[in-house]
C-alpha cells in the first residue's frame, strides 16, 4: 500500500552543482537521468513539481565578480548558465515521458517561455512539470531566492532543496571530523547562525511566508519521493522552535 504523499506541490530547487556529479564541471548525463527519475516518481504521485535549476556547475556570477568582473554582467552571465541546465533537464525529462515546461525570467521565445504566474498554474493543471530558468532575471539576487519567490508566488507547500549532502550541518562534514548534522531548525536558526542552507534573502522570505525547507541529499535513489512523502531524509527548516 502506498503512503499518502505529505505535499501536493512542491518546488524542487537543484544546484547546479549536484547536476555536475562527480565530475565537479558540467553536465553529468547519468546524473541527469538520475534526478529526471526523481522527478517523475513524484510526479506520479499526483504532485505539482515547480523546478528551479541553479547554474554553478557552469559559471558562478559572485566567483566572476571576486575575479574582477562587473558584477551585474557576471550575474547575468549565472542566468544564461541556468538556462543552459534547464534545457538538459527538461531534454531529461521528456525522454522519459514527463511533460515539462522552461519558462525564462529573461526572454529567450526561441527556446523558453517568458515567466508568467498563471501560465505556470495552468502548465500544472495540465500535469506538466515547470522549469524555471534564469533566477529572477535580476543581477545580486540568488536562485534560492527564485525558490523561495515562486514557491511564495506559485502556492507551494515546501521546498526540497537537493544537494550533493545529507543535510545542515554545523561545519563542511568533509573537512570537519566533529561535524554536527541537524534534524530540524528554525528559520532564525538558519540566519542567526549564518548555516549554508541558502542566502539570507531567500531565508527571509521562507519565513515571512511559512514555507517550509527540507535540504537533502539528490543523489539517494529515492531521496525525493521520501522526502514528500514526509520521511526523513534529511535536514527540516521551519516553525519557531527547534526539537
Amino acid at each position: 500500500m502506498w503512503a499518502e504523499p505529505k505535499y501536493k506541490r512542491v518546488v524542487l530547487k537543484l544546484s547546479g552543482e549536484a547536476l555536475a556529479g562527480d565530475a565537479g564541471y558540467g553536465i553529468d548525463q547519468g546524473m541527469l537521468s538520475h534526478v529526471a527519475k526523481q522527478v517523475q516518481d513524484v510526479r506520479d504521485l499526483g504532485i505539482d513539481v515547480l523546478i528551479v535549476v541553479g547554474g554553478g556547475n557552469i559559471w558562478r556570477g559572485i566567483a566572476g565578480s571576486e575575479q574582477g568582473m562587473e558584477r551585474a554582467t557576471a550575474d547575468y552571465m549565472g542566468m544564461l548558465a541556468t538556462v543552459m541546465n534547464s534545457l538538459a533537464l527538461q531534454n531529461a525529462l521528456e525522454n522519459i515521458g514527463v511533460d515539462t515546461r522552461v519558462q525564462s525570467a529573461i526572454e529567450m521565445r526561441q527556446i523558453a517561455e517568458p515567466y508568467i504566474r498563471r501560465k505556470a498554474i495552468r502548465h500544472l493543471e495540465k500535469g506538466r512539470v515547470v522549469i524555471f530558468a534564469a533566477g529572477t532575471g535580476n543581477p545580486y539576487f540568488s536562485t534560492d531566492t527564485t525558490a523561495a519567490l515562486r514557491a511564495a508566488e506559485l502556492d507551494a507547500e515546501v521546498i526540497l532543496m537537493a544537494k550533493k549532502v545529507d543535510g545542515v550541518y554545523s561545519a563542511d562534514p568533509k573537512t570537519d571530523a566533529h561535524a554536527e548534522k541537524f534534524d530540524h531548525l528554525t528559520y532564525q536558526d538558519v540566519l542567526q547562525k549564518e548555516l549554508k542552507v541558502m542566502d539570507s534573502t531567500a531565508a527571509s522570505l521562507c519565513k515571512d511566508n511559512h514555507i517550509p525547507i527540507i535540504v537533502f541529499n539528490i543523489n539517494g535513489k529515492e531521496n525525493t519521493r521520501k522526502a514528500v512523502l514526509g520521511e526523513n531524509v534529511g535536514t527540516i527548516v521551519g516553525g519557531e522552535t527547534s526539537d
